[in-house]
Formats: structure tokens, C-alpha cells, sequence
């Protein structure tokens, strides 16, 4: 093959001047000369030993071999352009949908990142925080991280970090109000969390309001500012618990049972920056 491939430099003159039926254009594309455009035009024509142009006085025109001969070897060229610039064009960062609730991303993982971030500097993680579940079945993300028991249908739940929930409350809000204090709930879980608690330590809290708030981020920083007893979930709180900026309400052991963390994906779903993700996870609060 190489012994019947003509100059190259003078294919690709004849390209350009075929593509714009003009010597002058043609050579503004390849930054040279109009001459040296011409005289590369001229080695090809003499190389196959045929016209491939029609020289008028202010115009040209393709001969119709020239015209068939153009028609055949763009397509090759085209090819080897986009061939040389997907070898030239950076790799692209696969990325990675995280569906999870903002305390979650806020209190746990962000703090964490830093540490996946230089394990896998090729994984570009996208966060999308929501109170309304992800559809990880629909591919709205990749994988999602739920709270709760693990009973979703029609989707893979695999629980890496156990959670253990007691009411807390600021230091000054259990010294004055904790007897008529108010329950602080998030919106995005039902008091479910309340109701097992309740029943495990057969207590009985009906005396106490309720207030209802957006988020688990709001119910944390309302019990730190001495608003009423949130259910403290010890993996999202050991900071406050550290500075004392949160107590245990009341002195009984926490709650341990299905309530947890868990990994959410598709039946069948399953690629290589997924699988880095979640073994990552795992390490981080592997459940036995």
C-alpha cells in the first residue's frame, strides 16, 4: 500500500483547494503561501499523471477526476482527523451520580472526600443531594444512599453503616425544658425513627409537640440552639457529641436495628468507577 500513497502534503493541499474552490482560501487554511499551495497541487496532478483542476482566469473548477478523486479521499482524511483528535483530546473523567440527602453529604461524607479524591483522581463525583429519594432504576443517578430500613422495592440495598439513634439535646434545654420540650422531626423521614425508639425503651412521649423541619441538617442545629430534642444519629452528630454542644436527653442505651445507611443501585448496574465508589464505602463503615 505505501508505494501507491501519494505526498501527503500535496493531498492535503488538493483537499483544501477541492473543498473551497480557491487557492487563496486554501492556503489561509494551511497558513502558507498561495504559490506553495499551487505548486503541492501540481506535484499531486504530476504524481497521478492527471488533471485535477480547471484553471480559469478568476476561477476553478474541479475536472471530473479530479471531482472523483476528491469525493473518495476525504472520507480517508476526515477519518484520520478525528482518529489524531480523539488521541489528542484529554481522556474524559468518568462521572460518577450520587443521589443522597444533604445531611448525609453535609455531616459524613463531605468530610471524608478528600481522602477518595486522591485514592481516584479520575473519578469525578457528582453529588445531588434531595430530600425525595433517587430513582437509581430510572438512571437518574448512578448509585443512592438511603436512610432508613432497607425495604425499597424493584432495587439493590446493601446496609454499610449501622446506625445507632438516642434523643438529644443542647446541655441548657435538658438543665430547664426537657420535660415539655418539643421533638424535633425531619420531613424527609416520618417519625419512624421516634416510633422504635419509643417502643424499644417503652417510653411513652405522646406529652411531647412535635415540630416538623425541611431537613436533618435544620433538626441538628435547632437542638444545638436549645429548641427542643432531636433523635441524634450518632454517625452524622459525633462532632457535637465531642464538643458537648449535644447530650444524650435521656439516660438509656441507644437504639441499634435495621436503621442504617445503605448502598442503592439498579438490578444489574455495575461499572468500574461505581465498584471504586462503593469499595471505598465500604471501608470508610463496612457493616458486618
Amino acid at each position: 500500500m505505501p508505494k501507491h500513497l501519494p505526498p501527503l502534503l500535496a493531498l492535503r493541499a488538493f483537499e483544501a483547494v477541492a473543498r473551497h474552490l480557491s487557492f487563496i482560501k486554501a492556503a489561509r487554511e494551511l497558513c502558507v503561501s498561495q504559490s506553495a499551495v499551487s505548486h503541492q497541487v501540481q506535484k499531486l496532478e504530476q504524481h497521478l499523471g492527471q488533471r485535477l483542476f480547471i484553471r480559469r482566469t478568476r476561477a476553478i473548477d474541479l475536472t471530473a477526476t479530479g471531482d472523483s478523486y476528491y469525493r473518495q479521499i476525504r472520507p480517508a482524511l476526515e477519518q484520520i482527523a478525528q482518529a489524531t483528535q480523539a488521541l489528542l483530546a484529554p481522556p474524559r473523567q468518568p462521572v460518577l451520580r450520587i443521589g443522597l440527602l444533604a445531611s448525609f453529604a453535609t455531616l459524613w461524607l463531605a468530610p471524608r472526600l478528600a481522602d477518595f479524591s486522591r485514592r481516584h483522581p479520575q473519578i469525578q463525583l457528582e453529588l445531588q443531594p434531595a430530600i425525595d429519594l433517587a430513582d437509581v432504576a430510572g438512571a437518574e443517578v448512578d448509585l443512592a444512599i438511603r436512610y432508613g430500613k432497607g425495604n425499597w422495592p424493584k432495587v439493590l440495598a446493601r446496609r454499610f453503616l449501622a446506625e445507632q439513634l438516642s434523643p438529644v439535646c443542647s446541655p441548657g434545654f435538658k438543665a430547664t425544658a426537657l420535660a415539655n420540650g418539643p421533638l424535633l422531626m425531619a420531613r424527609s423521614h416520618q417519625p419512624f425513627e421516634w416510633d422504635d425508639w419509643s417502643r424499644q425503651q417503652a417510653m411513652d412521649l405522646s406529652s411531647h409537640p412535635s415540630v416538623m423541619l425541611h431537613d436533618y441538617n435544620i433538626v441538628v442545629e435547632a437542638a444545638v440552639a436549645g429548641q427542643g430534642i432531636a433523635m441524634g444519629r450518632r454517625q452524622l452528630i459525633q462532632r457535637h457529641l465531642a464538643q458537648g454542644s449535644l447530650v444524650d436527653a435521656f439516660d438509656l442505651p441507644p437504639l441499634c436495628s435495621q436503621i442504617g445507611y445503605w448502598l442503592v443501585t439498579a438490578e444489574g448496574q455495575s461499572n468500574p468507577a461505581l465498584d471504586c465508589f462503593v469499595q471505598w464505602l465500604l471501608e470508610q463503615g463496612l457493616d458486618p
